[in-house]
């Protein structure tokens, strides 16, 4: 249950089964993927989920980015933090997210659609890198009158921060954009993430919507280049389009925007709209034997990133969370994190 005063941090997006195996250069040929990617499945994807349980000793996993982002939140925070909101089916694969969701600590309210399953991502994991197929299926189906009715609204209001991963987008912007004008209107903090680069390729009117509302923009170096491919930039180096996204004019005037950069082993960037360039932060070394997988590492960086902008932290340090959740979780098979729980400690980040 939640506290008197709710949720303090409400995410949306889309509850996923992670079906994650190891794959090799044949398995993406056959399914015509990239080697570090996402995609939304293709008729010609379909068998790809068969193929990873039958023959890639594959692994399932609780996934869905801004799912594996809200249980790193709530891993960090105290009980009954964080919210997650989303649409599943009517189906055993519902259950599993159901009790992942409760061993993790992180409360949800799913949508249920019973005419289509739960949605599912193939992970194909090659070397240090992972391919992403997702079928929505039902988180596909998710209702603007599902956040708005009277058993949700009230959570939302009771928010103090939302987090919108990019994923949504493909689904329900009008979900999206109802927290956004919430948001605004009441001086909460509205968060988005980029999540990839087919996002603000194919889904630019969606994203360009909601990013006038967006106090916090998150992604990596790979959309980061997209999103400048798509809207004029293209040649553009990443620092330089993060300076351009901060930029862009907010609707809510109270805060600047920070656009937060992620760049694997590379430092990660932070632009702040009306400050001239970025700060650099580096990533502090982990042991090559130490990385077990990198699949959900950003998910697990705005996670930690995101506690530290609920408890009030420095953008400094709330960076540095994020660095710290994201090195817990490549050292786990999927988008998990360790246990028993390890305690946040803070440590010292150099901005270069």
């Amino acid at each position: 249950m939640a506290s008197k005063e709710g949720y303090a941090l409400l995410c949306l997006e889309n509850p996923l089964l992670d079906i994650q195996g190891q794959g090799d250069a044949a398995m993406l040929e056959k399914y015509g993927l990239k080697a570090n990617d996402a995609i939304l499945a293709e008729e010609k994807h379909m068998g790809i989920f068969d193929d990873l349980l039958n023959n890639r000793d594959a692994k399932l996993i609780a996934g869905g980015a801004a799912q594996n982002t809200a249980r790193g939140a709530q891993y960090i925070l105290p009980p009954s933090s964080v919210l997650f909101i989303g649409c599943v089916g009517a189906d055993p694969t519902a259950d599993t997210l159901h009790d992942a969701c409760k061993t993790a600590g992180l409360h949800v309210e799913y949508l249920v659609d019973p005419a289509l399953p739960t949605g599912r991502c193939g992970v194909v994991v090659t070397g240090h890198d992972r391919s992403l197929v997702t079928h929505l299926a039902a988180a596909n189906e998710y209702k603007l009158a599902h956040l708005t009715s009277p058993e949700i609204w009230p959570l939302v209001r009771a928010a103090r921060m939302y987090y919108v991963g990019g994923y949504h987008l493909t689904a329900c912007p009008p979900a999206a954009m109802a927290l956004a004008e919430e948001a605004a209107k009441e001086n909460k903090v509205f968060v988005i993430n980029l999540s990839a680069p087919f996002i603000p390729q194919f889904f630019k009117e969606q994203l360009d919507s909601v990013m006038p509302y967006c106090d916090y923009v998150i992604g990596n170096e790979t959309e980061a280049a997209a999103y400048g491919e798509s809207h004029g930039l293209g040649g553009k180096s990443v620092s330089e389009i993060a300076v351009a996204i901060a930029g862009i004019e907010k609707v809510n005037k109270e805060r600047k925007r920070v656009v937060v950069i992620t760049q694997g082993t590379e430092e990660t960037l932070v632009a702040v709209q009306g400050e001239q360039g970025v700060k650099g932060f580096k990533v502090h070394d982990i042991l090559k034997e130490e990385i077990c997988d990198t699949t959900g590492a950003g998910d697990a960086f705005a996670g930690g990133f995101l506690a530290g902008l609920v408890e009030s932290k420095s953008l400094e340090e709330s960076v540095q969370m994020g660095q710290w959740l994201a090195s817990l979780s490549i050292k786990e098979l999927g988008p998990q994190y360790p246990y028993p729980r390890q305690a946040y400690q803070a440590a010292a980040l150099k901005s270069q």
